[in-house]
């Protein structure tokens, strides 16, 4: 789920027969945001992410750091 509609969407369905074990755990996402990271990238990149990011409805900060999260989780 991407969006706040799709979460209540979602929980507006009869829910008793669901398995929680399909779901993967929110990990990073929900701690606080602490740490500043800078870097210098090609104007396209910032461009595609931010374009990837409104396609999906969310922040391209947002995409970044799971993409980040998805590299180091291996």
């Amino acid at each position: 789920m991407t969006t706040d509609e799709e979460a209540e969407a979602f929980l507006d369905q009869d829910l008793s027969d669901l398995d929680f074990a399909a779901f993967k755990p929110l990990t990073w996402e929900a701690e606080p945001k602490t740490a500043r990271v800078n870097m210098r990238l090609p104007q396209p990149l910032i461009d595609a992410v931010k374009a990837r990011a409104a396609e999906r409805g969310i922040p391209y900060q947002r995409l970044i750091r799971e993409a980040i999260e998805r590299a180091v989780r291996g």
